[in-house]
């Protein structure tokens, strides 16, 4: 399915792998009464942070985006994807995003999936600044060339 606009765009696997992280999320939270944020998963799982789920969980959460991203690689091949320029970019905006996260007390999937579906503010807030803080990163490094 090509959408005007979007000619890579690939709606029906998108959908699908919201459909798994939505489903992911609930059981965590219904199961476990624990909120599904990856940041705070691999913090526990790490020992970086000592409060949150068992770390039996977390690293079990952890080892299994893992191994479903394998899983996905060997039934339908590889992921092409394009990354910065230079690796150092790559990493210091990977610090600078884990950072962010435990300023903020999570990430995407912990305020975006997690708290916005419990209406939460801060998430709601959270989410908002994720977004505007994205849109207006790209324009600034396109503006000045810096766009790959």
């Amino acid at each position: 399915m090509i959408l005007p606009g979007f000619p890579d765009a690939q709606p029906l696997p998108g959908l699908i792998g919201g459909m798994l992280i939505g489903l992911a999320a609930a059981i965590m939270l219904l199961g476990l009464g624990r909120i599904a944020g990856v940041s705070g998963l691999l913090a526990r799982a790490t020992g970086i942070a000592e409060s949150g789920p068992p770390w039996i969980v977390a690293l079990n959460f952890v080892v299994g985006l893992v191994l479903g991203g394998l899983l996905y690689v060997l039934a339908f091949g590889p992921v092409e994807a394009s990354f910065p320029p230079s690796y150092p970019m790559l990493a210091a905006a990977g610090l600078i995003v884990g950072f962010g996260t435990r300023l903020g007390s999570g990430c995407t999937s912990g305020h975006g999936v997690c708290g916005m579906s419990r209406l939460s503010r801060r998430s709601i807030l959270a989410t908002l600044l994720f977004i505007g803080s994205g849109i207006a990163t790209v324009a600034v490094v396109n503006a000045l060339g810096g766009g790959w």
